[in-house]
């Protein structure tokens, strides 16, 4: 998924084996996008898994950097039901989960995994899809 503060910015999906790097888009936010053309935001579902190329850093509190210690993650997206907030975020192996935009610019990833097709009509609601805007 792409932040509700990315509506703005052109978008679209992540692909297996792809190559994305942190990215501040000017909209209060940042997220994922191509290092060849970072004018577009990269969206993921939640679920799709990825590799860093080194320990993910993120600002913890005001000025205060913070490592993950972790190479991996998972895109999650949190407090859905709250408008107007982010909800982008990667859970790392120990739980801990970082909303992805206190994520430092910058840091490479590769797209190890893509969440599966829902089957069920009940997998389909509790895995929304996405618009893409061009």
């Amino acid at each position: 998924m792409c932040d509700y503060s990315l509506h703005g910015v052109r978008t679209r999906p992540a692909k297996v084996g792809e190559k994305l790097v942190t990215h501040n888009f000017g909209t209060g936010t940042r997220g994922f996008a191509a290092p060849e053309d970072c004018s577009v935001a990269v969206c993921v579902l939640p679920g799709t898994e990825l590799a860093f190329e080194a320990p993910v850093k993120y600002q913890a509190t005001f000025m205060l950097r913070a490592n993950t210690g972790h190479t991996v993650a998972i895109f999650r997206q949190i407090n859905r039901g709250a408008l107007h907030v982010n909800h982008d975020a990667l859970e790392f192996p120990d739980g801990e989960i970082v909303l992805l935009t206190r994520l430092y610019e910058g840091q490479n990833a590769t797209v190890l995994t893509l969440p599966s097709q829902p089957k069920t009509a009940a997998e389909a609601e509790a895995q929304p899809r996405v618009t893409y805007v061009d």
